[in-house]
């Protein structure tokens, strides 16, 4: 995967695209994410369900029929001996008024008649004997759902509520509160009550599946914007993380630019090189590019802009956006390259080389905010600065590949390519991108036989490019790992194995393609007669890739993912809480906080419907 835009890593699955990350993620154990978490934390369903599945009816009670009696035209004596006296009459039972009451309030309520149906199910509700919770429950039921039609929504919590003290499994008062709670805003509680209703049903009903992720979606999107907008810390990322950003750029003004030219120039100035030594800019070089010490590049940036007449005003500005970038603060990178590019009222004096680097980082904040023809309009203004900057079509193409815009993706990776035909990341970049598209028309066409071998063809050469590249690139770790993840998606297990460690080689520093390592094998090694022994084995890489870098959040995604698999919903939620802590832009967090919400959720109703979860032996 490129780094263009290295902390839209998770999200751009989710919200964008298919992020080449996540593409293996999605897909690895086989279900939507929150459904995985729901169905792996819900062990009795899947082992034996009807253990607590729903065993009542429609909730009322039913009245046996009685067997057919012999018409007898009975004389005067005999009419008046079977007829009973009017004081002779059994009384009906409390039971019998209020189901009386109901079913008068079920013929009103047909009738759209919502308030006197109320009144014959409070009738019916205050008539039930305490001994008939069910009919109890029901009756609670059926007046929610008239307050539904009169859209008293806190009535309607307030009698599910009632219903379902009564019967905790009654699905149809959970589905009417969860509905309930979500009009209210009350997400948290939404969740809880679908999440309960999605296991009742054993995931077999569309529609609350889907009320479930939009539910998890939108109390993820709000509890990331309650938290990355006041109590988010940002954090250094790892040195491999910020050495992978930088090596996306082909012709990046800063960090492959050494500045000796600047100390030979003052030189010749007479001035002393010590001088130059104490630019805060010049130490902050130094940091990125031999004793990463990140700490400390923002302030000096901050210092060096500090200075008057600093020669290296924008070297300064966008490094520091781009520092600002990486750790996830968005606004204040994109007001820093905004100053960068206005550069008060003489635009026109900023370097040609920076103007087109920092258009692009500004692009990639846009395209994170959703802002997709801003980000694309910054993009034709750097090609109107230098078309001829390889860059610019190497990130535009990876926007263009987010955005499923698999034409243009391609067209501008091709372009990148003449521009820079010795860039090794764009190259392979370029052959993941055709091999997309290629798996991509073969899945969504339904093709005859002709076309099927036509399309079989240009897969297979898709991924025999990829081997002609890492020939000629065998150094570039990213090649190898694109090449896996292709071929895990074509489920050969074997020869994705072997160039994901080829990829470890290069980079054993790499914690991503540890984490795909897991994942390759999570598919291709299952053993279900030993299981838990099988999913600890893919663990071990997962911990691997914390070993090397403890900043990896799609490890620990990852591994909260598998152990709410286990049943382990409580170290789940700790490991989706160190991704949370790590998130780089607030979609990603959003995407983090679903999954936590799913973990918690899927507790809370396994504790209160008595669900025992499996522990891992």
């Amino acid at each position: 995967m490129t780094r263009l835009m290295a902390d839209m890593r998770q999200e751009a699955g989710e919200d964008i695209g298919t992020s080449l990350l996540t593409n293996i993620k999605e897909t690895a154990l086989g279900l939507p994410k929150w459904k995985l978490l729901l169905v792996f934390g819900s062990p009795v369903v899947l082992m034996g369900g009807v253990y607590y599945l729903l065993t009542r009816g429609t909730g009322g009670a039913r009245t046996k029929t009685a067997p057919p009696v012999a018409k007898v035209k009975p004389n005067s004596a005999s009419l008046e001996r079977i007829t009973p006296r009017a004081t002779d009459a059994k009384p009906q039972s409390s039971l019998d008024v209020a189901l009386n009451a109901k079913n008068r309030g079920n013929k009103l309520f047909k009738l759209g008649k919502y308030d006197e149906a109320i009144t014959q199910y409070t009738k019916a509700i205050s008539e039930c004997p305490i001994e008939n919770p069910n009919e109890a429950s029901t009756f609670y039921q059926n007046r929610a759902a008239a307050f539904d039609k009169l859209k008293v929504t806190a009535k309607v919590i307030e009698d599910c509520t009632s219903a379902l003290r009564n019967d905790e499994k009654y699905i149809k008062a959970l589905i009417r509160r969860s509905k309930a709670y979500e009009q209210s805003g009350m997400l948290t509680e939404c969740l809880e009550d679908v999440t309960a209703v999605c296991i009742l049903e054993e995931f077999n009903k569309q529609e609350s599946l889907e009320t479930a992720d939009r539910v998890l979606k939108a109390l993820g999107k709000k509890e990331a914007g309650r938290c990355f907008q006041t109590g988010r810390q940002p954090v250094i990322p790892s040195h491999h993380f910020i050495r992978t950003y930088f090596s996306a750029f082909a012709n990046d003004p800063i960090y492959s630019k050494s500045f000796e030219e600047e100390k030979e120039k003052d030189e010749t100035e007479e001035q002393t090189e010590s001088s130059v030594d104490e630019s805060p800019f010049i130490k902050a070089h130094k940091i990125l590019v031999k004793s990463h010490d990140y700490v400390h590049i923002l302030p000096l940036c901050t210092q060096e802009l500090e200075c008057p007449g600093s020669k290296f005003k924008f070297e300064a500005l966008l490094l520091k956006a781009t520092f600002l970038l990486m750790q996830g603060c968005a606004e204040e990178a994109r007001t820093n390259l905004d100053t960068l590019l206005n550069n008060g009222d003489e635009p026109e004096l900023v370097p040609i080389p920076i103007k087109v680097n920092a258009l692009i980082k500004r692009g990639s904040l846009r395209m994170q905010a959703l802002d997709h023809s801003a980000a694309l309009a910054d993009f034709e203004e750097a090609e109107l600065a230098d078309p001829l900057n390889s860059d610019i079509f190497h990130h535009r193409g990876q926007l263009h590949l987010l955005l499923e815009n698999m034409d243009s993706a391609v067209k501008d990776f091709e372009k990148c390519i003449m521009l820079s035909p010795d860039f090794a990341v764009a190259q392979l970049q370029s052959c993941y991108t055709h091999y997309r598209y290629v798996a991509a028309q073969r899945q969504s066409q339904d093709l005859s036989q002709d076309d099927g071998n036509s399309h079989k063809k240009s897969l297979e050469a898709s991924l025999k490019q990829f081997e002609i590249l890492l020939d000629r690139f065998p150094e570039c770790a990213e090649g190898w790992a694109l090449y896996g993840q292709a071929l895990l998606d074509q489920q050969q297990f074997a020869k994705a194995d072997e160039m994901f460690r080829h990829a470890l080689k290069v980079e054993p520093d790499n914690a991503n393609v540890y984490v795909h390592l897991g994942l390759l094998w999570l598919q291709w090694k299952y053993d279900p007669v030993n299981p838990n022994s099988h999913i600890e084995a893919c663990c071990s890489y997962f911990r691997k890739a914390l070993e090397v870098d403890s900043k990896c959040e799609f490890a620990y995604e990852t591994l909260g993912t598998i152990e709410v698999q286990r049943g382990e919903l409580k170290s789940a939620m700790v490991l989706f809480q160190s991704a949370i802590r790590l998130a780089k832009t607030e979609m990603e967090m959003a995407h983090l906080f679903s999954l936590c919400e799913a973990a918690k959720a899927q507790l809370q109703v396994a504790e209160r419907l008595g669900i025992n979860l499996p522990k891992q032996n």
